[in-house]
């Protein structure tokens, strides 16, 4: 029987994965095991898989624990989507970096933000690996947690178990290419990739005809520059269009935050690049969230069995039934893109069957885009590198090479911010050496 544990289950994402899950044709019955550190929210994500499962008619099962190693045993794929520390540590990761200049929109990847993430993040996650090679050793991770590269990262170099990171980013943009070209999604193709939420679609076209010059005429209409103002700036002098926000995006380069001109000028509102947007919703969203399952569980609300754009499902059917699919997976890269170090990792289409997840080849990205997306390796590499060696310094270099960072302060200012944030996050992460 098929058995699917994931890991951080009251997360906002449990619903659509557990819907996904259910509406596989052909898969009738299996386990879903939940974990959560927090007893009540995890009471009230096994109420909504189950209302879920009863609403499909399938025979599947619920079991649920805060202790993982009662209830992942045999499973055959591990979701990650745990977030460690966040809703206390958001205000000091968006407020101490703004008194040094450095001004984050979301703050989860990239800039002080990400690091502080993915020092609050690792350790607790390696613990769970440790766990998943004793009692499902044979499983596939799929990895939904942010930092995206560095979590995937981390996870490639501390286990053999089969491991791919899994976003919306290539999902949401080659649609909103789409409509922004005026062509029928179903008939465009494209040629993407690179790095998690930097991923650059090198190629799109329509019945043969690039895309790119409709785009740079469309763009001369101001309305519709608003709607992406990063991105679509970007494109104008980078040749390509990126995968993820103009928000999150306007954070992982030196060119769009590093004065209150260049913000003013392209960071708008919402996940356009508004100063502080992640830390002023966050709480709210998760709130909101929370009371949206409540009424749903209620029957004030409905729940749709509707599927979603993620590929968690899209890999479980693959690989069980055998349907050769294809997604864009972070996975190590392997010589996959030649420009981009062989040892990071890299975000390429991959076809996934019984075998499993199989990256497929990309090649060479143009030198420039490759660049960009090195120095964003970089910093992935030694913010993990940090965690595994249990390095202050490391962590304190990690901040030094973050673009944005670099865009703003001095060496002396970077080391200032990493050291009160260090301080102040002294609860929530490792003793580093």
């Amino acid at each position: 029987m098929t058995k699917i544990s994931i890991i951080g289950a009251g997360s906002a994402f449990t619903q659509d994965i557990a819907t996904d899950i259910l509406l596989i044709e052909g898969i009738e019955g299996g386990t879903i095991a939940l974990v959560d550190i927090d007893a009540e929210r995890l009471k009230i994500a096994r109420k909504l898989v189950e209302k879920i499962i009863e609403l499909s008619g399938k025979r599947w099962n619920v079991i649920a624990s805060t202790d993982r190693r009662e209830v992942i045993g045999g499973s055959q794929f591990v979701i990650n989507q745990i977030e460690v520390g966040g809703l206390q540590t958001v205000r000091y990761e968006y407020e101490i970096p703004l008194k040094y200049g450095v001004n984050q929109c979301i703050g989860d990847t990239l800039g002080p933000g990400g690091l502080f993430k993915t020092l609050r993040t690792l350790p607790s996650w390696m613990d769970i690996i440790r766990d998943v090679e004793d009692l499902c050793p044979d499983s596939t991770i799929l990895n939904y947690t942010n930092p995206m590269s560095a979590v995937t990262l981390l996870t490639s170099r501390v286990t053999s178990i089969p491991v791919v990171g899994l976003c919306h980013s290539i999902q949401n943009t080659s649609r909103q290419l789409a409509k922004y070209a005026g062509v029928p999604y179903e008939d465009m193709q494209w040629r993407a990739g690179g790095i998690n939420h930097m991923s650059w679609f090198v190629e799109l076209t329509h019945e043969g005809k690039d895309l790119y010059p409709v785009l740079r005429d469309k763009i001369q209409n101001p309305d519709l520059l608003k709607k992406d103002p990063v991105r679509f700036d970007a494109m104008k002098y980078l040749g390509a269009f990126v995968s993820e926000s103009s928000g999150h995006f306007s954070e992982y380069i030196p060119y769009y935050r590093k004065r209150q001109s260049l913000i003013d000028k392209h960071c708008s509102t919402g996940y356009n690049g508004a100063t502080g947007y992640y830390a002023d919703n966050w709480p709210i969203w998760r709130k909101e969230n929370d009371e949206r399952i409540v009424k749903q569980l209620e029957g004030s609300l409905p729940i749709e069995l509707a599927p979603s754009n993620e590929y968690a499902a899209i890999i479980i059917e693959a690989m069980l039934k055998n349907e050769p699919k294809v997604i864009y997976g972070n996975v190590p890269n392997e010589g996959l893109i030649h420009n981009l170090p062989g040892d990071g990792i890299v975000e390429v289409a991959c076809m996934v069957d019984r075998n499993g997840v199989n990256p497929c080849r990309f090649g060479s990205l143009p030198e420039h885009l490759a660049a960009l997306c090195r120095s964003n390796m970089a910093f992935f590499d030694l913010a993990v590198g940090a965690v595994l060696n249990n390095d202050k310094e490391m962590a304190r270099h990690a901040l030094m090479v973050d673009p944005l960072s670099a865009a703003v302060c001095s060496l002396d200012e970077i080391s200032g911010m990493f050291e009160e944030l260090y301080e102040a996050e002294r609860d929530f992460i490792p003793v580093l050496k």
